[in-house]
């Protein structure tokens, strides 16, 4: 487990699975205690007895077992509440309070602002805590989910809301896929110096089994592929490289679909 502090919260960030990262969220003035994307509930248990917290909420960003398989056992040990959308109430386990896509509200001290993410999912949603971002499987560590349900349209529009977000924002992603990533990004962004720099600082990481997670928004949009159609540079580039002539939409989609068979 790992701890960050905030402002006025701390995340505490548990490995579960083979390689998800559950969050609790512990608000420093209050008895508000969030979990984010319960995988495993034991996992949860065992780490909020070393913490002495008691969960309060979960926040699910969408639907998917890996992200919700907890909330059941959590709900009956905590009588915590679910929060998540209300377009996914039929497929969020023991969803208690529904939210729309988009809005905000606060728990404690914690002003807590939900913003719609469709592409992984049609009901994603991301969680924002100041400077900490919540995105589930919309934006990873050098990538970006697969679309199991949404358009590429839909997912480009969710990673430019998320790219227009605070360089420095905290990006607290719900898998460790950062070096596959890179390696995927190494291979269509080859002269990147940035990327590079990355991947040499992100392999010493895991060597010391220590998490790349989180990343930042500055960071993505340097080397993530999935954000880097944001630079017109990068377009030209990649059309030379590809013999295309793509607009930035058609950038990302022909990386997702190359990314899926990599």
């Amino acid at each position: 487990m790992w701890t960050y502090q905030h402002t006025h919260f701390k995340v505490h960030q548990i490995p579960a699975l083979n390689d998800n990262y559950i969050y609790i969220i512990e608000d420093c003035q209050s008895d508000i205690v969030c979990i984010v994307d319960p995988a495993q509930a034991h996992i949860v248990q065992q780490a909020c007895q070393t913490l002495g917290l008691t969960p309060t909420h979960i926040l699910n960003t969408h639907h998917h077992w890996d992200h919700t398989d907890g909330n059941a056992e959590l709900v009956q040990t905590y009588h915590c509440q679910v929060i998540g959308n209300q377009e996914d109430a039929k497929r969020i386990p023991c969803l208690s309070h529904p939210i729309s896509a988009n809005g905000s509200f606060t728990l404690g001290r914690l002003h807590i602002q939900h913003m719609d993410m469709p592409g992984h999912t049609l009901g994603h949603i991301a969680y924002k805590i100041d400077d900490a971002l919540f995105c589930g499987d919309t934006l990873f560590g050098g990538g970006c989910g697969r679309l199991f349900e949404g358009t590429p349209q839909q997912m480009w529009q969710s990673l430019q809301t998320l790219a227009n977000l605070s360089d420095t924002t905290q990006i607290y992603c719900a898998h460790e896929y950062t070096l596959p990533n890179l390696r995927f990004a190494r291979a269509v962004d080859p002269h990147n110096k940035a990327l590079k720099q990355r991947i040499t600082r992100d392999t010493q990481t895991r060597i010391k089994k220590q998490p790349t997670i989180p990343s930042s928004i500055g960071l993505e949009k340097q080397t993530n592929p999935f954000l880097r159609p944001l630079n017109p540079a990068f377009i030209q580039a990649y059309n030379q490289e590809n013999n295309t002539c793509f607009d930035a939409l058609q950038v990302f989609t022909h990386l997702r679909e190359r990314k899926n068979n990599w």
